[in-house]
């Protein structure tokens, strides 16, 4: 992680020059504590065991048991020994299963569960995608007064996917770029109810997911809690302590991060910070914040001119509602281009720097240069994989001769960047950054396998810029083409379908979550590449032409509508 107390960004230091934590007159105002968890049942819980219960059904019963809302889950306990019953933990993770499984009863006496393991769930609540293995473990049970008991369980929650989905929510922490310039989301899965609030600050307080933490800053961190969240009239109270003598920078990306974390949830529209029981004071910043208060972190914020592009013959074209040639030499064709990328200004959202690909002679060159001026070449190889802005940075990124990536930045010379690990994981064959920057989505081809992995840029100030901590994001998808990011959360990936022996886009979590397949309706053939923004419809190319997704219809559809195709390859969206 970069140095503590590095600058938030221009937009930060504008709200909190001259700000000061002085103490306004206004009495702090006792609410309500929020529970941990609910006390009393909430919506379908599971049943007691019945009176002889088979084996088979008391270890049924205790995964059925595992949805339930009350603390403590009492009745899973029920079907437990009593040496178990008070000993076990149902707060060490969760562990999903498949909804359909089975169960045996074996020749020991012991009772075998087997199913699909979708994943795991941490203590905080983090979800890890499972590599299509399946779950199978032996329950031992024994006889107490008559009825079976299950003697060992193990730690934790056993959950029926299913069940999770019904009682669990996505919601993310935010945590800040390197930059202090956007905001970068850690999906974490919470259970219903009222005590939303509550985990979400406790969970922002112990920081950032393991694979994240050493990308992003976390004003938070040294932060607690000072008394109990408090919640009333979708208005949340967080008094903290422990950052009394933070600077006025840290203080308003703390803030931000608490505002943004908590305005997702539907109960809160507002949010007022405390340090050591006194109102927080910022410069520019009201002292009840809302999402609104923090908008120019928003990692999903579209640039105004970032329109989709793509490629006709070599020449940069924009999907506008009339595309057009690309403005300057790129855009007639003369450096016969077989792929592109365009940064934008962060703070006008102006197109400005591009590169491109040329392939000639069986080797690649990339050029480099302004949007609509000349392009210079800087980088020669065997192959280049499809270049990739680094938002808020104007840098492009590649993957040289499928393992060794590289970054151009600002018109300098090209920099290797630390990936040790990734020529591991197989042959690099697309790379692409997130909206904010700090994850980057590879798709490796291993064998016949071609899978997509999610790794996090880590930046120093005394030290090279490293991508590392890779984590595969959809193993079900073993034949995976391309990939773009939707949002700075999900990704659009384009995958073969081995039921079908044909390619299908999906959507899916950054954390692999939520893999589902988005519809084909419309498209003339199989799509071959995708491109995907922030509040931009997602684009493909299928038969040499380009196809938009429309979002109402659930349907693809042509540039210009009730017009023939346009021709084009290899669309993309600025950075």
């Amino acid at each position: 992680m970069t140095r503590r107390g590095a600058v938030l960004g221009a937009v930060l230091l504008a709200l909190v020059s001259g700000c000061s934590t002085v103490p306004t007159s206004t009495p702090v105002v006792q609410i309500t504590q929020t529970p941990p968890r609910a006390d009393s049942p909430v919506g379908i819980e599971p049943l007691s065991p019945e009176t002889g219960a088979t084996p088979e059904e008391v270890v049924r019963g205790f995964l059925d048991a595992a949805a339930s809302t009350v603390r403590g889950h009492p009745v899973a306990r029920e079907h437990l020994a009593p040496e178990p019953r008070g000993s076990w933990s149902d707060d060490a993770g969760i562990t999903l299963l498949g909804a359909d499984y089975a169960t045996v009863t074996t020749d020991a006496g012991t009772v075998r569960v087997t199913g699909e393991l979708v994943g795991t769930i941490d203590q905080r609540g983090g979800f890890t995608v499972d590599g299509q293995e399946v779950y199978s473990r032996e329950f031992r049970l024994e006889q107490v007064d008559g009825e079976w008991r299950i003697s060992d369980p193990p730690d934790g929650l056993l959950m029926l996917e299913p069940d999770f989905e019904r009682l669990y929510e996505r919601r993310d922490l935010y945590f800040l770029d390197p930059t202090g310039q956007r905001f970068v989301p850690d999906p974490r899965y919470l259970i219903t109810g009222e005590a939303q609030p509550t985990v979400l600050v406790e969970r922002l307080l112990a920081g950032p997911s393991a694979v994240l933490a050493a990308g992003v800053r976390n004003e938070l961190e040294g932060a607690a809690l000072g008394s109990t969240v408090t919640v009333s009239a979708q208005a949340v109270t967080v008094d903290l302590t422990g950052v009394a003598d933070a600077t006025p920078t840290r203080l308003a990306g703390l803030a931000a991060q608490l505002v943004w974390t908590l305005g997702q949830l539907p109960s809160v529209r507002s949010v007022e910070v405390l340090v050591d029981g006194d109102p927080l004071t910022l410069d520019g910043v009201p002292a009840v914040q809302t999402v609104d208060t923090w908008t120019a972190l928003d990692p999903d914020a579209a640039p105004v001119d970032a329109v989709g592009h793509y490629l006709v013959e070599g020449a940069l074209w924009t999907a506008t509602d009339a595309p057009a040639p690309a403005p300057g030499p790129a855009g007639t064709g003369v450096y016969g281009l077989s792929s592109a990328a365009v940064a934008t200004d962060p703070s006008t959202g102006e197109l400005t720097q591009m590169v491109g690909v040329t392939q000639r002679d069986g080797q690649a060159t990339l050029l480099t240069g302004p949007y609509d001026g000349d392009l210079t070449p800087v980088l020669p190889s065997g192959s280049l994989t499809v270049p990739t802005v680094a938002p808020a940075r104007q840098e492009f990124w590649v993957v040289r001769d499928g393992s060794t990536v590289v970054r151009v930045a600002g018109g300098g010379p090209p920099q290797a960047v630390n990936a040790v690990t990734l020529p591991g994981l197989g042959r690099a064959t697309a790379l692409q950054l997130s909206p904010d920057g700090v994850r980057a989505a590879v798709v490796v081809e291993d064998g016949q396998r071609r899978s997509l992995h999610v790794g996090t840029v880590v930046r120093s100030d005394d030290g090279p810029v490293a991508l590392r901590d890779w984590r595969e994001v959809a193993p079900a998808l073993g034949q995976v083409v391309d990939v773009a990011w939707r949002t700075s959360g999900s990704l659009l990936v384009l995958a073969g379908d081995a039921g079908e022996e044909r390619t299908v886009p999906y959507l899916v979590g950054v954390d692999g979550w939520d893999l589902s397949p988005v519809p084909t309706a419309g498209l003339p053939s199989q799509a071959t590449q995708v491109a995907a923004a922030p509040e931009r419809p997602p684009l493909v190319s299928a038969g040499g032409t380009i196809w938009e997704w429309q979002v109402a219809g659930g349907t693809w559809v042509t540039l210009v509508r009730g017009q023939q195709p346009q021709p084009g390859t290899e669309p993309f969206y600025p950075g």
